[in-house]
């Protein structure tokens, strides 16, 4: 254990997150989602729900400030404008850590290709229906 990070963040993710570079992609996904055989890095947490996982992530990670889309969720399949109940809670959590950047949603297929281009991928087990995002790993600018 160390001082200030958060206990759901094991070695292999804090070694993962800093190794990342600025704009290097890490996708949280839920227990149902295809991980194993997309290609990256698959790093477990069992019994963890993905905002959990996404809290913990962000209070290290920053998220990208050169591009739109820094916190990318998975559609509704054939409804691509409906929201479920834990896209509230992404947004939230990302307005907690990151109050200026934003929330969006990708197709299921395009979250599955960059998905298979990331530096890793964390499955927790995350039982809601899509709780899967995309963070882009942003800066962290030197003290004036």
């Amino acid at each position: 254990m160390l001082k200030l990070i958060p206990p759901l963040l094991g070695p292999e993710l804090l070694s993962t997150l800093r190794a990342m570079g600025h704009g290097d992609e890490i996708v949280l996904v839920d227990a149902n989602f295809p991980a194993e055989f997309m290609g990256p890095l698959v790093l477990r947490a069992d019994g963890i729900a993905v905002t959990d996982m996404l809290d913990a992530v962000l209070t290290l990670l920053p998220l990208d400030q050169f591009v739109d889309e820094t916190a990318i969720g998975m559609q509704v399949v054939g409804e691509p404008l409906a929201r479920e109940p834990i896209d509230d809670e992404f947004e939230a959590i990302i307005a907690r850590h990151e109050p200026d950047k934003r929330y969006s949603k990708i197709e299921r297929f395009a979250f599955y290709e960059r998905a298979r281009k990331s530096a890793a991928i964390v499955q927790t087990g995350e039982t809601r229906l899509y709780g899967n995002i995309i963070l882009k790993k942003g800066v962290i600018h030197p003290p004036v």
